[in-house]
């Protein structure tokens, strides 16, 4: 740890490193300064572990597009070789050794990290091509100063996505909870429980993500996604039936704990009172004795209210990160609006 005992969090040691340091230096140029971007600390996740790999004084700073050099060129000169014990310059992986406080004009670096110039309304196709991590990415970490309040104003907007969107995104949540809930009972009955069990962690993840929609929270990639939830208001009880289905020994249990998960994120929607009410009861996979929510039911009650002639002519394949799963398109963020084809407008 460079001879630092203490450990804070990167959120407050870059609040530090802007007051101290970087601040001094562009002053004398309207500028807005934050720790956002990748990294652990953006989210609140970082620990002392984290000090070991691409963490320290790192700052974004936006100026108007005609001052970037020279400002770009003064934090070059004139910052200090060390801060608080960590050094300024450093480098990681494939990343060479240098200092990490960028300087940009706002909209080009939102292209860069989104893909679009996120300080500008965004359309409907723009929202389903930006995945979760990138914008928990820009409306995560912390301003410490923002001239004309041009940053805090984008973070806001793209804090959740506008009612229609959400909507949408919400019925394809549900609509993939209702393609493999009937698996789990089939591949047991089969004698295959490893493929059971493996459904139900595909279904508990899904119930996961549902929740993180329920309360309006972009979900993170995998490896803080099971933390995030955990801060989720009121996932509690969601968290301990999934676990429940996870653990279990036999399909006879696991099913009772998949009951008890359905019901729950069931009344969560309801209370929700996005969508008329839905009966939250589970019930007979048709004929067969599998029990389920039949997910479908809160589906078609999403699309009920969505009313934006562009999302009602796609079809229901929800948005980036619920079409693919493959960290090189998600945490990229150009990559995704080759994607776009999925979401040209199909009158129903």
């Amino acid at each position: 740890m460079n001879g630092v005992t203490d450990f804070i969090s990167g959120v407050q040691l870059n609040a530090q490193f802007y007051a101290e340091v970087v601040r001094p230096l562009v002053a004398g140029w309207p500028h807005a300064a934050a720790r956002i971007g990748s990294g652990s600390d953006v989210l609140g996740f970082d620990t002392e572990r984290s000090t070991d790999h691409g963490w320290g004084p790192q700052l974004a700073v936006f100026v108007d597009a005609g001052s970037v050099e020279a400002v770009q060129r003064v934090i070059d000169e004139r910052l200090p070789e060390v801060f608080r014990g960590w050094p300024v310059r450093y480098g990681w992986d494939h990343v060479p050794v240098g200092h990490h406080v960028n300087v940009a004009s706002l909209g080009e670096w939102l292209v860069g990290h989104l893909g679009v110039d996120a300080s500008r309304m965004l359309s409907t196709t723009d929202w389903l091509l930006i995945p979760q991590q990138k914008l928990l990415e820009v409306t995560a970490g912390a301003v410490f100063h923002d001239d004309g309040a041009v940053l805090v104003r984008t973070r806001e907007r793209l804090s959740w996505y506008p009612e229609q969107v959400w909507l949408w995104m919400l019925a394809a949540q549900w609509r993939r909870i209702a393609q493999e809930e009937a698996f789990v009972g089939r591949a047991a009955e089969l004698g295959d429980d490893l493929g059971s069990r493996l459904v139900v962690a595909r279904l508990a993840r899904e119930m996961m993500r549902l929740w993180f929609q329920f309360t309006r929270t972009y979900w993170p990639y995998t490896k803080w996604f099971g933390s995030a939830f955990a801060r989720l208001p009121d996932s509690t009880p969601l968290r301990l039936a999934l676990e429940g289905a996870l653990t279990a020994d036999d399909h006879a249990t696991r099913e009772a704990a998949l009951v008890t998960a359905y019901e729950i994120a069931a009344r969560r929607h309801n209370d929700a009172r996005l969508t008329d009410a839905v009966d939250p009861e589970v019930r007979p996979f048709f004929d067969r004795p599998y029990r389920v929510l039949m997910a479908d039911r809160f589906a078609e009650a999403c699309l009920a209210r969505v009313t934006d002639p562009e999302l009602r002519g796609l079809r229901l394949i929800g948005s980036v990160d619920q079409v693919a799963d493959s960290t090189d398109l998600l945490s990229d963020g150009h990559l995704p609006r080759q994607l776009q084809a999925l979401y040209r407008f199909r009158p129903a």
